[in-house]
Formats: structure tokens, C-alpha cells, sequence
């Protein structure tokens, strides 16, 4: 089977009901659907629904990446990982998201974006889907920084060497999922040359689902 042939595929099981169990009014809702499963029978599956979210791997020209630590509540962990943010605003570009995330927890600006990878990040209970972009051609961004709250008002800013992130990954140090595969994924595309990557603005029907 070849790269091209290999690919999941969007798939629908017939859903008999479906309730709301909690809504936030924040980021996450949570639904539980009544599914019917291929012989026939029902199981209930709840499902967090999420807005969907991107990240950026900013690489400078002495491959080195930008990585934050922002301390994560429900893991009770200060996460090393990419500058990432939510899409929730309706109808918003990913790569615009991409780029203001960027501006905001790095005061960076890039003149170069590639998408690195496409995910579900939890696919067992969220809709949660995630695009990873490389940035590159890093800048410092001009006027006023953006003003922070709440976590990300005691987040440290590092920059690393992509090898040295790479190593922390497989020493079991780094446990953010955008970090692992963005990390892991942006040395693969380096060692290739980034002649695989795909443009910036390329399709993202996973998003949909």
C-alpha cells in the first residue's frame, strides 16, 4: 500500500438519539449519543466537543525551536510546548489563528508557513481536531506586546535546539501531544529537506468531522 493509499476515511455510524449533558460556555460542551453499532444493537458514546485548535513550530535559521511552559490544570503540569490557541472564533482562517497565536505568546512575526500535520488529538472521546504548522523566517513582531492573562501571565519562553527538543521527546520529558508530533515531526521534515510539507493553505476536511 503506498502513502497515497493509506489514509483514514471519513465514516458515519447512525446516531438514534442524541442529549447535551453539559455545556460551559467556555471551550469545551459535552453530548452523549445513543449509536447503532453494524450488528444491529446500541451503545452510548459521549463525545467532548471541541473547536478545534492550531499550533505553530516556529524553526529559526540555527534550528532552533520556540517553545512555552504553560502550566495545564487538569494534568497539574507546567507543559513545555509550541504557542498554540483555540479556533474559536466562527469562520476563522487556520493560519490566520496560526499567525496571531504566534503574535500574541511570542511576540514573533514568520514569512514562511508550511503545515507540518493534521490530528485528532483524542479521537476515543473528542472531536478535537488540531492543525500543526511549521513557521519560519521568524521575526520579532513591531509595537506593543499583547497583553496576557491568567496562565499565560507566568509563561517562560525558550528557544532550543530542534535535536535537544527531539531527545526530550524520547527521554519521556515532553508530554504535550502538539510538542511530541510537531517536534518530532519538524526534524523529519528537515532531514527531507521540507520538500514534503504541505502549503499553508492546504484543505483540512478532517476539521469538518
Amino acid at each position: 500500500m503506498s502513502s497515497a493509499e493509506l489514509r483514514d476515511e471519513p465514516a458515519s455510524q447512525p446516531v438514534r438519539s442524541s442529549t447535551d449533558v453539559f455545556r460551559s460556555g467556555r471551550v469545551i460542551d459535552v453530548r452523549s449519543d445513543v449509536v447503532e453499532m453494524p450488528d444491529g444493537s446500541t451503545a452510548t458514546r459521549d463525545v467532548v466537543v471541541h473547536p478545534g485548535a492550531v499550533g505553530i513550530v516556529a524553526l529559526d535559521d540555527q534550528e532552533r525551536v520556540l517553545l512555552v511552559q504553560q502550566y495545564r490544570h487538569p494534568v497539574q503540569h507546567r507543559l513545555w510546548e509550541p504557542p498554540a490557541g483555540l479556533l474559536d472564533v466562527a469562520g476563522e482562517d487556520p493560519l490566520a489563528a496560526a499567525r496571531r497565536e504566534l503574535f500574541e505568546e511570542a511576540h514573533l512575526t514568520a514569512g514562511r508557513w508550511d503545515v507540518l500535520l493534521d490530528a485528532f488529538t483524542t479521537p476515543g472521546m473528542t472531536n478535537e481536531a488540531v492543525r500543526v504548522y511549521l513557521a519560519r523566517d521568524v521575526a520579532d513582531a513591531t509595537g506593543p506586546k499583547f497583553a496576557v492573562e491568567n496562565e499565560e501571565v507566568d509563561m517562560p519562553v525558550r528557544w532550543v535546539p530542534l535535536d535537544e527538543a527531539v531527545a526530550a521527546v524520547f527521554a519521556g520529558n515532553l508530554h504535550n501531544p502538539m510538542a511530541v508530533m510537531g517536534l518530532l515531526a519538524t526534524a523529519r521534515a528537515r532531514d527531507n529537506g521540507f520538500g514534503t510539507l504541505r502549503p499553508a493553505d492546504a484543505p483540512w476536511p478532517a476539521r469538518r468531522a
